[in-house]
């Protein structure tokens, strides 16, 4: 039938009546004909999906119109055909409109019956849905009669017809359910329907939206009726079927997603979108306000419960086995999804509490069970915490109880945390050790509970894996002494298992943490990770770590089968050998390596070396590539996520995806394993930082995606309402122990390597990251910065804001500018991410160092910031100006000053940069590359150090005005520096110093000297008292370490000393009315400090020498009777300090032109006694030499033995010095044998510091000359060398003139004089063979200890292996020597050598039975007797 309107009816009846005549006499009898015509053949269904005419616009009296017999023709034809029928209006249309439906459901070209209409079928539908509303409008038509015949067709309805229905106000979805006569075909219906929808949805994208709004009202339905609150069951009651048929449909679709979880990987990939799409329905979004937030979190609670209950055929043991399949990533997506959905209604907290709450009262499914444990810890940030308290209380019910099931609970929960890294729960050895491992556990409380707890651990046994068993071994439980073989007996039994399991306690790792999942590594990753740990050991310590000689000997199956095959991977050896080829030499060379394994080795390094070369490329990279591809689609992946703010609920679960992605690319590439210990530091090198190109990549791919990451989501939000996912990233990175060395290799090079060239938004990205990298710093070993300099003592551990501090350089004009940028981008960031934090949280999270740069920069750059900010001055930093193009970073970094919250941190100590730290920051800075002029640097110097530290109090590291507190910073600061291993500073002079900050340091220590001079009782050198203090205060550390900072220390004691006005090194003082020069204190820094650091032994450098006499003749103007007053201090110097007298004698020739200009300059008067007499025995001691003129020594002998020795030192050519000595007169025994103590501190100088021009030949030649001399005269030389006899005191200062050193090393040089040695000498002599049997004794010691050896004087070079061959030579000739002459000594020679007889036996027995016959010869007599006897 054609598809005509009402309207259409009447024109074609009038057309018809103009073209012909009609056969009726009026219209009345043509009407009437009409309708009977209609009456034989209409057809109601064709009615009811008539399009009717829309209504006509309002006319002119604003009515709408529509004719009146089209309105009623449809209600007319029904009335008619009713009152023929004999029934009811309503009922006849609801039937006709069932049949129409009916016929539209059928009519669908598909084969099978599907849940969603064709287009055809859809537009038919709607004009049927017009007619019923148009019956409904005239009130004939049934609901209730309809919704009854509905289920009476001969298919059920199509679940888009009835949706469709609903949707047009036709009849309610709970109306249409509660007519079904059967419930459980409701539900069968719906559950079909539903299926179908889903599956229809995931294969025609078309459909895809019309699926979900036909899901969520029903969705919103199941809830509406199947979870009512009380209040609801209350007001509606007209429904009974609906609630059951609801509840059932929602059971039964969550059995149908249920049964594919343990089917994922045989079900096909659309079955299985298909289940996702209904997991729509947990979605908390969907229902907004339709439904009660109660009854969706009933919903959400009943749906949880029946998934952790769902099918519970796993026992216990199949959990313990299987567990770590379950882990997040592990586990079937389908559930991961169900259960992060689920959790969007709860918080952290209850969730945990329903989790808790199903495992106290039902059997449960523990895989569900456990992959929940793990989707909780990985999705909620505060759920480890949650979890730490679930523990703590289940093991309280346990042990309170003796409940196994509650322990069992526990330790599955806890393992199974742990199984998703560190950053999200800690590792179960530390749970276990820190749940058990003190006597504060709950096993503790008594004997029970001890038993208790291994029982229960016993009974694990059978099906533990090895990794637990190995945390139990190593870290058992705390056990009193008492009760010890409950524990032995645990461990014997674990070790049966282990045994069983083919995994032996010997082939654990040297240094296992047993805080790893990953058992696939083992033992291969352990023993990379034990070749690390003692590579480090032996760098520090240069010895090979005890563990690894234990090994080698108690563990030698490991030893061999594992860590050798990892310490001998080949690989291309360096040019100069590195600490790995020096520890592989150590180990041969005490034949731990053997022979043949060695060779292959360095086959296998030479191939590789060749492959390399003839490839053009190093060993190639072992990652897989499709594993990074894979990785890099992940990250691809999470940036949709974060960027749309619909799917931020997914973010957590794709980095956890992102997580398991990165252990499998790592797993990929042969490293170390996760297991590597968390305490262990990282080595980094500062200087030149290494990555594998491999590693490169997979942290380039990361450091991107962070930066991309922040990047787009900041278009659209600030930081502060990006929610965790920055944080959560950065947290996952650093739970990747293996990760972190070339993440924070790689931050090295940007940062501080190419830093300058970094862009505005790389800077923004890295600073962004460093901020939440800081935020997670508890989770980062301590770092071992390496700066590519000498180290002779281990290099100080880092933790992470000092790694940052050595990072961000402030150096040159670039370095300036970037650390600003970086600097501000990164507080910036930090103030806008946490602005919702306490001030106490902030000062806990953000990195001082970051704040103490700015605090630095900031000033020196901007004349404003060095004011005193108004307090209007509150400027907000938007954090979306930082990436805008024309940024200006001074302007931005000014504005970030000026902030109230930024100023109120600057209050905190932690942040507040003290007059130390600004020095430091300044001393590194390169004058001549400096981002400021000279002026402008004098300018920032003049302000920071007299206008802001030295006014400062104390407490926010300022001076409290004192200037002489100032100063000792200064010092104390510039030896630091100048200590520090630094690249940058260590490229520079050890020596030199800033000059501003010198120049500051002599103004204040002038203006000190002045104050000083009006303060008549004034006696202490504050200056000399600070480096005293400095060497005092030192910490213990090795011996070398120790002797090479000591003597650095005092070089740059010297140095500063030097560069200071020579008045200072001399006190003036009042005594009654006259002033005298006080050089008490300067003297004994001098005799117990510098005179260590100088190579000649009994010599001060000519720097200091120069500067002390300098100072003497300018602090003598301010005494009287200044020539008086130097006369003191030169002839006190004789007793008190000679090695100033003895520097004099030495330096003359150059010292001499300088001080008689300035005696010049100064006084203009005849010379001062004691300078003239100073002068008088240089020219006598050159005329003696050249002219044959007589030399008359003066008193003290040893002052003109100086002058005559250094004389001949000068003299060229040499070869006169035989003659000369036998010129000297009769009276001469103390001039020569203080010229014999001068040319064996040379002999010693040739040895130990060759470069001085020494010739050790020469100087040997020299001091025989003069043992030949004395020889001849009869002399009592031995007295020089022994300092217990009355008579050698004389001698005594030219000893404590001497350096430590050299007098230690002095019997090197006795017994360098063998050869001049001659048989009268023990007969003239008594103490003779007391003084060679003492130095031999000194010279055995000296070859034990080793730390007084002669070495170069290069600081941090190691000795030549030939000194210890001359070493041995002397000790040799040494003890041929005394061997040969102790039969011939007279008996008063060995009357005082009782005190050295014990330590002789010790060190030389030989030698010391040789005495001890000569000292007892009836014992000795006595003892051969007996020995022939047998």
């Amino acid at each position: 039938m054609a598809r005509w309107g009402c309207g259409t009816w009447r024109e074609l009846l009038a057309g018809r009546a103009r073209k012909r005549k009609s056969a009726f006499g009026s219209g009345a009898e043509l009407q009437e004909a009409a309708l009977r015509l209609l009456d034989q053949h209409q057809n109601l269904n064709d009615f009811l999906l008539e399009v009717q005419d829309p209504v006509k616009p309002a006319g002119k009296d604003g009515a709408e119109h529509q004719e009146a017999p089209s309105e009623s023709f449809l209600v007319s034809v029904l009335q008619e055909q009713a009152s023929r029928l004999g029934v009811p209006t309503a009922i006849l249309a609801a039937k006709n409109v069932v049949t129409s439906i009916e016929r539209i459901c059928q009519a669908s070209a598909s084969p099978s019956t599907v849940p969603l209409l064709n287009m055809d079928q859809r537009n038919r539908l709607s004009s049927l849905l017009q007619s019923i509303k148009d019956l409904l409008a005239s009130n004939v038509f049934s609901c209730s009669f309809f919704c009854q015949e509905m289920w009476k067709m001969k298919d059920p309805p199509v679940l888009e017809a009835v949706w469709q229905l609903y949707r047009g106000d036709i009849v309610g979805l709970g109306q249409l359910l509660e007519s079904n006569p059967s419930a459980p075909a409701a539900v069968e219906w719906l559950c079909s329907g539903l299926c179908g929808l889903c599956e229809q949805a995931v294969e025609s994208s078309g459909d895809m939206e019309l699926a979900g709004h036909v899901l969520s009202d029903f969705a919103i339905m199941f809830l509406q009726n199947g979870f009512q609150q009380n209040l609801e069951l209350g007001m509606k009651l007209e429904f009974k079927k609906v609630p059951n048929v609801c509840h059932a449909v929602l059971q039964r679709m969550l059995t149908w997603v249920l049964d594919a979880v343990g089917k994922e990987k045989q079900e096909d990939v659309s079955m299985l979108r298909a289940r996702r799409f209904w997991l729509n329905v947990f979605s908390v979004s969907l229902y907004n306000s339709a439904v009660h937030l109660d009854s969706l979190q009933q919903f959400f609670r009943h749906t949880l419960m029946e998934v952790l209950t769902y099918n519970p055929l796993l026992k216990v043991s199949d959990a313990i086995h299987m567990q770590k399949e379950w882990s997040f990533t592990r586990t079937c997506s389908l559930l991961t999804t169900l259960f992060r959905k689920l959790f969007v209604a709860f918080s952290a907290k209850e969730s945990i509490c329903q989790l808790q709450q199903v495992l106290e009262t039902h059997e449960v499914n523990w895989q569900h069970v456990l992959s929940c444990v793990s989707t909780l810890a990985v999705c909620h940030a505060e759920a480890e915490q949650l979890f730490k308290d679930l523990l703590s209380h289940l093991l309280i019910k346990a042990f309170g109880n003796y409940d196994v099931e509650n322990m069992i609970t526990a330790f599955l929960i806890a393992r199974q945390a742990a199984l998703e890294g560190p950053a999200v729960f800690m590792p179960y050895s530390k749970w276990f050790k820190a749940s058990f491992g003190n006597a504060g556990g709950h096993h503790t409380s008594s004997k029970k509970a001890l038993v208790f707890l291994f029982e229960f651990l016993s009974e694990l046994v059978p099906f533990e894996p090895a990794l637990y068993l190995k945390v139990h071994i190593m870290y058992p439980p705390f056990v009193p002494a008492k009760h010890r073989s409950v524990l032995l007996e645990y461990i014997t039994l674990a070790k049966t298992r282990l045994d069983d399991l083919k995994v032996a306690i010997e082939d654990m790792g040297l240094y296992e943490d047993l805080s790893s999942t990953d058992e696939s590594v083992q033992p291969q990753g352990q023993a990379l990770h034990d070749v690390e740990k003692a590579l480090q050991i032996f760098e520090n310590t240069r010895k090979i770590p005890t563990s690894v000689i234990e090994a080698s000997i108690f563990r030698r199956r490991y030893y061999t089968s594992q860590f050798l095959p990892a310490l001998l991977r080949p690989r291309v050896l360096p040019k100069t050998p590195d600490v790995h080829m020096a520890f592989i030499d150590s180990l041969k060379r005490v034949d731990k390596i053997p022979s043949n394994l060695y060779s292959t080795y360095m086959q296998a390094c030479g191939a590789m070396k060749k492959k390399m070369l003839q490839d053009g490329s190093q060993e190639g990279t072992s990652h897989s590539k499709e594993a990074v591809e894979q990785l890099k689609a992940d990250l691809d992946e999470l940036r949709v996520l974060i960027v749309e703010q619909a799917k931020h609920e997914g973010v957590l679960a794709q980095i956890a995806v992102v997580s398991d992605r990165l252990a499998r690319v790592f797993c990929h590439s042969g490293d170390e394993s996760e297991d590597t210990a968390f305490r262990s530091p990282i080595q980094i090198d500062i200087s030149a930082p290494r990555l594998e190109a491999c590693h490169q990549s997979v942290v380039d791919l990361l450091l991107t995606s962070f930066c991309q990451n922040l990047i787009a989501a900041s278009y659209f939000n600030p930081p502060d309402r990006q929610g965790p996912c920055h944080s959560l990233f950065v947290k996952m990175m650093c739970g990747h122990r293996n990760l972190l060395p070339s993440l924070l290799g790689r931050l090295c090079q940007l940062i501080y390597h190419q830093g300058p060239s970094l862009n505005n938004a790389h800077i923004l990205g890295l600073a962004a990251f460093v901020v939440h990298l800081s935020e997670s710093r508890a989770l980062i070993p301590e770092v071992q910065a390496n700066f590519g300099i000498s180290q002779p003592v281990p290099a100080k551990l880092l933790s992470l804001p000092e790694f940052w501090n050595c990072l961000l350089e402030c150096r040159t004009e670039e370095s300036f500018a970037f650390c600003m940028r970086f600097c501000t981008a990164a507080v910036s960031y930090f103030m806008c991410k946490f602005s919702s934090c306490s001030h106490e949280d902030l000062c806990a999270l953000l990195p001082p160092s970051l704040v103490k740069k700015l605090q630095y920069i900031v000033p020196r750059l901007s004349l404003e910031a060095r004011g005193i900010l108004c307090k209007e001055a509150k400027t907000d930093l938007l954090w979306n100006s930082l990436s805008h193009p024309s940024l200006n970073y001074r302007r931005a970094s000014l504005c970030l000053w000026k902030q109230a919250r930024f100023q109120e941190l600057l209050k905190e100590e932690a942040f507040q940069l003290s007059f130390r730290e600004w020095l430091l920051l300044e001393l590194e800075v390169y004058s001549e590359k400096d981002i400021l002029s000279a002026s402008e640097r004098q300018d920032f110097h003049y302000w920071a150090i007299y206008q802001w530290y030295l006014p400062a109090p104390s407490a926010s590291g300022g001076c409290d005005g004192d200037l002489e507190k100032a100063c000792g910073i200064i010092i104390n600061t510039i030896l630091d520096s100048s200590q520090r291993l630094d690249p940058g500073i260590c490229s520079r002079s050890k020596t030199s110093v800033n000059p501003g900050i010198f120049c500051k340091l002599q103004e204040m220590v002038l203006e000190l000297g002045c104050r000083q001079r009006l303060l008549s009782d004034c006696t202490r050198h504050f200056l000399l008292e600070i480096l005293q203090e400095r060497l005092k205060d030192r910490k213990p550390g090795s011996a070398l370490g120790e002797q090479l900072w000591r003597q650095q220390e005092l070089l740059l004691h010297r140095r500063i000393l030097v560069e200071l006005p020579a008045s200072t090194l001399i006190m003036p003082c009042q005594k009654g009315k006259k002033t005298v020069l006080d050089c008490e204190d300067f003297f004994r820094f001098v005799n117990s400090e510098l005179k260590n650091v100088c190579s000649r032994g009994y010599a001060l450098s000519y720097d200091i020498t120069s500067h002390f006499f300098r100072g003497l003749l300018n602090a003598s103007l301010g005494c009287n009777k200044f020539a008086e007053a130097i006369n003191d201090v030169l002839t006190a110097c004789q007793t008190k300090c000679p090695i100033l007298l003895l520097s004099a004698a030495l330096w003359w020739p150059n010292l001499e032109p300088v001080l008689f200009s300035q005696w010049k300059r100064l006084f203009g008067v005849p010379l001062a006694e004691e300078l003239e007499r100073l002068r008088e025995l240089k020219s006598s001691a050159t005329s003696f030499l050249s002219s044959g003129v007589d030399f008359s020594p003066s008193e003290p002998p040893w002052i003109s033995a100086a002058f005559l020795h250094c004389a001949v030192q000068q003299q060229s050519p040499r070869g006169q010095e035989r003659e000369a000595l036998k010129r000297l007169g009769a009276d001469t025994q103390q001039l020569l044998v203080s010229l014999l103590f001068f040319s064996l501190m040379d002999l010693i100088s040739a040895k130990i510091a060759p470069k001085e021009g020494m010739d050790f030949q020469t100087s040997l030649e020299w001091s025989l000359e003069i043992l030949q001399c004395l020889e001849e005269r009869g002399a009592s030389w031995p007295l020089l060398f022994h300092s217990a006899e009355k008579d050698s005191r004389q001698y005594c200062v030219l000893r404590s003139a001497a350096s430590d050193h050299h007098i230690r090393l002095l019997p090197l040089a006795f017994y360098s004089l063998t050869p001049g040695f001659h048989h009268k000498l023990l007969i003239r002599e008594q103490t003779f063979l007391y003084v060679a049997l003492d130095f031999y004794i000194q010279l055995l010691q000296l070859f034990v200890e080793g730390k007084d050896l002669p070495r170069p004087d290069q600081v941090g070079q190691s000795p030549d292996p030939t000194e210890h061959g001359d070493l041995l030579e002397v000790i040799s000739t040494a003890r041929r020597f005394l061997l040969g002459v102790i039969p011939q000594c007279p008996a008063q020679s060995f009357g005082n050598i009782q005190v050295l007889l014990a330590t002789c036996e010790e060190l030389d027995p030989e030698l010391g039975a040789t005495l001890l016959h000569i000292l007892r010869p009836a014992a000795a007599m006595e003892l051969e007797e007996e020995l022939v006897l047998f």
